[in-house]
């Protein structure tokens, strides 16, 4: 997922003087492996302590999964996924930087599964119709009202298995999500002014 997590980008755009950072992969067959990032304004690093639980709970769920990353920006739970077990990730990043930077890594850990699209989730969405994803992640910039159009274009375009996972990272006071009828909230939990919820899809 995110404003605490995997270097989400708040406002798209990326800032004049980027540096350089980096992620780790936690587990799995590209354990250890530390992947560049842009360091660009509103991108944070996520903390090992907040992926390792995000990733006990996605746990049962992300064998031969197909997920979607839908505000990528570093891409750090997609490629935790992919490392952990689906069978392939697809990226979307508004920030071209930091989605050239997520192309880069899928070449440099040679993840032919995985695949990155630049541009708006809102606007790359209609174009996966039927895509039928097992696992997604909806990490959006905070503030800016993204979660309910996102979840409503996922279930209006048919991009969900039937049974599909979704993790969702949101500031902690959005208490009352509007959320489609059939997700069922199975885990959360809330650490300072982030809110971390998986739901299923019934």
């Amino acid at each position: 997922m995110a404003r605490n997590n995997s270097n989400r980008s708040k406002s798209g755009k990326p800032a004049a003087n980027n540096k350089a950072g980096s992620v780790r992969i936690i587990a799995g067959k590209y354990r250890g492996r530390k992947l560049p990032v842009i360091m660009a304004e509103g991108l944070r690093p996520t903390t090992d302590r907040v992926k390792e639980t995000v990733f006990n709970w996605l746990m049962p769920y992300l064998f031969d999964a197909k997920c979607l990353d839908c505000f990528a920006g570093s891409g750090s739970l997609g490629f935790e996924a992919l490392s952990r077990g689906a069978v392939s990730v697809e990226f979307f990043e508004l920030n071209k930087q930091a989605s050239l930077q997520i192309s880069n890594n899928i070449k440099l850990l040679q993840a032919d599964e995985a695949k990155v699209s630049t541009g708006s989730c809102l606007q790359l969405l209609p174009t996966k119709t039927n895509a039928q994803y097992d696992l997604v992640f909806i990490d959006p910039p905070f503030r800016q009202g993204l979660v309910k159009e996102t979840a409503q274009l996922l279930e209006q375009e048919n991009t969900l298995a039937e049974d599909a996972v979704i993790y969702l990272e949101v500031e902690a006071e959005l208490s009352q999500l509007e959320l489609p009828s059939n997700w069922q909230l199975i885990k959360e939990k809330v650490a300072g002014q982030v809110a971390y919820r998986l739901y299923q899809r019934n």
